[in-house]
């Protein structure tokens, strides 16, 4: 035999529900962090570019600063204002073939980028530094130079988005 639950039961198992819920370290996922206190805002300046292509560090730079942006546990602000910058360089570029058709025309071409980062408090103390991250992407090869040149420029902003994760990651978690 159930018994009906009146509005006096219904209250109890709503507010016993919320004491448990709370009680038992649920807490809302993504907003914990191991950053050294006192670090709220990052500045992102433009990154270096040492190799011989023109503008590859426009993806790279917008990639960490989308990243950043909407995370939101920081301010992304000017240098002027900001706690710590997070520095990047691209030191090389690399895009190779790697698959071929009979007639040994390329179809697909690997492209490899290699940067350092650097996040610095205001004061230069260096927090931490990775240098020679690598990180590559295959394309595809089109007989229509637009296209494959579209196919190689989406590769890279790729590695920019995929490196700019990893960072953002590392900036919150891995201190």
């Amino acid at each position: 035999m159930t018994l009906p639950l009146n509005q006096t039961g219904i209250i109890t198992l709503i507010l016993l529900f919320l004491f448990l819920s709370t009680g038992c370290g649920y807490q809302l996922a993504g907003k914990e962090t191991h950053i050294p206190e006192g670090l709220t805002s990052v500045a992102i300046p433009t990154f270096a570019n040492q190799t011989s292509e023109p503008g590859i560090e426009v993806p790279f730079t917008r990639g960490f600063l989308v990243e950043f942006i909407q995370d939101k546990r920081v301010r992304v602000v000017d240098r002027s204002e900001a706690d710590c910058v997070l520095e990047g360089v691209i030191k090389s570029l690399q895009a190779y073939s790697v698959a071929y058709d009979r007639s040994a025309l390329a179809t697909e071409y690997q492209t490899t980028v290699v940067i350092d980062l650097t996040l610095r408090k205001r004061t230069g103390e260096v927090l931490w530094a990775e240098k020679d991250i690598s990180e590559s992407r295959w394309y595809k090869a089109s007989s229509n130079v637009l296209s494959s040149e579209f196919s190689r420029d989406t590769a890279i902003q790729q590695i920019g988005r995929y490196v700019a994760e990893r960072a953002r990651h590392r900036f919150f978690y891995n201190f």
